[in-house]
């Protein structure tokens, strides 16, 4: 993925990431972002359930999620790439309006 080389718009990705008790695939501090690529296996009821508990935990840390399909990160890099940086800017927007 493209986060491995560092930076989209400027900010750093830090790369199997832990907060608190989770380790998460991608880590952007200053956006407030998480990005998890999930496989397959993420797509059974057991870890579907277990992703939302955990996603639940960390938004009260007040982080914001992006969840992609690994298929999608193989094929459709370029819309992938797309909605983390259509998430930077309304970040960006929302934090110039405080």
């Amino acid at each position: 993925m493209h986060l491995r080389a560092g930076s989209i718009k400027g900010y750093n990705f830090n790369r199997q990431r832990p907060i608190g008790r989770y380790i998460v695939d991608f880590y952007c501090k200053s956006l407030k972002l998480v990005i998890e690529v999930d496989g397959g296996y993420h797509f059974e009821e057991e870890q579907r359930i277990k992703d939302e508990e955990r996603q639940r935990m960390l938004e009260t840390f007040g982080l914001n999620f992006l969840r992609f399909h690994e298929e999608q990160v193989r094929k459709d890099m370029n819309d992938v790439i797309q909605a983390i940086e259509n998430y930077i800017v309304a970040f960006e927007n929302l934090k110039s309006k405080v």
